[in-house]
């Protein structure tokens, strides 16, 4: 698997990175487990994670897998959103859910949904030094660790780094060896503000890109820009994106023709969005989240795949060059 220096560091890591986003929510810890193993054994070395991530859960979780293969994987963590309040009870939730949704999984999505709208925490952090400090000793508790690799700000804005202490700790940290680097996670429409304002928390940034988005600018690959990491290349319209292929029949012809793909295949669609979320960000991290071991197999071998290279890159530019009818669609 292709491997790229994470951020200002010394450090390589891999190209494709498991979000675990996907962990500790309707899924067990031991089951969790077996995916973060699944993700290791298939060659990923880049794992993100979040305080909230999970009910609140997995950080520890994570932790736990860590233990088994210090120094043989990256870490990012996050500070910024809390962990969600009354995980306590979603827990005992799950545990007498779990027997329920196995005679009846289809109503697995909405308690998956009522469970979020339980805990979701509608504060907005304060990004200040002090509870920054509080948050990052919380995730080494958990993570069971001394050292993160990197440590983003979740969700901040350029309006929300007002505290000039804040990137004094930062900074600090890494000199301490508590983090390798830091950056910003944040969705991509507040990228450019914080880069105008705010460059030097801008070390690492993480934010969204599907076949939608525009590719990095050449100028800026070919310079030292902050390393980037997107997420959402098969999540983002999707489901959208394969319907509209299936109802328009001269469309799907059109585009399987052009790629030399069925595309009325979901697997296939999504295979070519996520190699297009490689070949069009070639010194970026790309992170992807499931819970079947089986798409996480098949996601590596996507990444590893070069025969996809170019029906990746002409499924990108149907996508853009029909952007606007599609977008009417979805």
């Amino acid at each position: 698997m292709q491997t790229i220096s994470l951020a200002d560091t010394n450090r390589q890591t891999t190209r494709l990175g498991f979000g675990c986003g996907s962990i500790m929510g309707a899924t067990n810890r031991r089951n969790s487990l077996k995916l973060l193993e699944t993700a290791y054994e298939a060659g990923i070395r880049h794992f993100d994670v979040a305080p909230m991530y999970g009910y609140g859960e997995a950080e520890a979780c994570l932790g736990e897998f860590l233990q088994n293969h210090r120094g043989q994987i990256t870490i990012a963590t996050k500070y910024g959103i809390a962990p969600p309040k009354k995980s306590a009870i979603i827990k005992l939730g799950r545990r007498i859910a779990g027997p329920i949704l196995k005679q009846l999984p289809s109503l697995k999505h909405n308690l998956a949904k009522a469970a979020n709208a339980a805990t979701r925490n509608p504060e907005r952090p304060a990004f200040t030094a002090t509870q920054a400090k509080a948050s990052l000793e919380r995730s080494l508790i958990a993570l069971r660790t001394g050292h993160i690799y990197l440590w983003l700000l979740h969700e901040a804005t350029a309006a929300d780094l007002q505290d000039d202490t804040l990137l004094s700790l930062l900074e600090a940290e890494v000199k301490r060896g508590i983090i390798s680097t830091f950056g910003i996670g944040s969705s991509a429409d507040k990228i450019p503000g914080l880069l105008a304002t705010h460059p030097a928390y801008c070390r690492a940034l993480q934010y969204e890109w599907s076949v939608f988005d525009s590719p990095i600018p050449d100028a800026l690959i070919r310079t030292s820009a902050p390393l980037r990491i997107h997420h959402g290349a098969l999540t983002k319209n999707f489901h959208a994106i394969h319907k509209s292929i299936l109802n328009n029949k001269p469309l799907c012809q059109r585009w399987s023709a052009s790629t030399n793909t069925d595309l009325s295949h979901p697997e296939a669609l999504a295979h070519l969005m996520l190699k297009a979320s490689l070949v069009m960000n070639p010194t970026s991290i790309i992170l992807f989240s499931s819970k079947n071991p089986a798409h996480i197999h098949a996601n590596i071998h996507t990444a590893a795949d070069t025969t996809l290279e170019l029906p990746a890159r002409q499924l990108y530019n149907l996508v853009q060059s029909e952007r606007d009818q599609l977008l009417m669609t979805i």
